[in-house]
């Protein structure tokens, strides 16, 4: 299959686009200029921004990967400029050169609110404060409105192949003043990668999807796998369900992670 992926250089990029070639896609990436892609990838230069370049991206594709986004960045005109209008033009272009394509949008589970008494439902209503979020659930609602065949893959924290990420989870708790009891819903870039082979074979067609692990870890144990101790805490948790996602319509859909806990992935060495 003929797929294209933005944010092929990004923390999930990077780690899914090897794993896409391996199962036997014809693969190329939207890059940035300066920017590699691994061996028997094809190249394509440009930006969200850039109509001519979209549009030579997906020229010809059975499928859209778009995995590009800005997250962690103080300049919401950025994360709303990128996330939301680069998505609406990825979106015209595919309308335009590969009408027929399935779009698969990676999105994340921080659009749940916190205080919901569950975990987040795909189903739950969304209304997110902050713009990562918030940009989301506007991206997730221009391509369900695009007349296109789409999947939309709601994300938790993703981690592992010595991405780094688990190592910086500590700072991130401690910047958000988290509780160390606070569980989060998690996933191995390596199920991403299943996660998104299923897209591709359209089982989630039409779909918001949660894509999670089988055991959300707390945070406490996290930091200690990656040796960074946070202190413990004799105070309640206020809110045991933020940042948890319901994985069961993943779950009846097909998907099964292959890396089912955390702990898993450190015995395996695949963090």
């Amino acid at each position: 299959m003929a797929v294209l992926v933005t944010g092929a250089t990004g923390l999930v990029g990077a780690r899914l686009l090897p794993r896409l070639v391996a199962a036997g896609h014809a693969c190329r990436a939207l890059v940035r200029a300066g920017k590699r892609v691994p061996a028997g990838v094809a190249r394509v230069e440009g930006e969200l921004s850039d109509r001519a370049a979209l549009e030579r991206a997906v020229e010809g594709v059975s499928a859209v990967v778009h995995l590009a986004a800005v997250f962690r960045t103080a300049d919401t005109d950025l994360v709303w400029t990128t996330n939301l209008e680069g998505t609406r033009n990825l979106l015209e272009a595919t309308k335009a050169r590969a009408p027929g394509a399935r779009f698969i949008l990676a999105s994340t589970s921080n659009v749940y609110a916190p205080a919901s008494g569950r975990p987040g439902r795909e189903d739950d209503p969304v209304e997110p404060a902050h713009a990562y979020p918030a940009s989301k659930v506007a991206a997730e609602q221009a391509l369900r409105d695009s007349g296109l065949r789409w999947t939309v893959l709601r994300f938790p924290f993703v981690y592992g192949d010595q991405d780094g990420h688990l190592e910086a989870l500590p700072g991130h708790a401690a910047a958000g003043g988290w509780h160390p009891a606070k569980r989060i819903s998690t996933l191995h870039h390596r199920d991403v990668a299943t996660a998104v082979g299923l897209a591709l074979d359209g089982a989630f067609d039409g779909r918001i999807v949660n894509v999670c692990d089988e055991a959300p870890t707390s945070l406490f144990e996290l930091a200690a796998l990656v040796g960074q101790p946070m202190a413990p805490s004799a105070l309640p948790l206020d809110d045991p369900w933020h940042l948890l996602v319901d994985g069961s319509l993943a779950r009846s859909l097909g998907f099964r992670p292959s890396v089912r806990t955390v702990y898993q992935a450190v015995e395996q060495g695949l963090v």
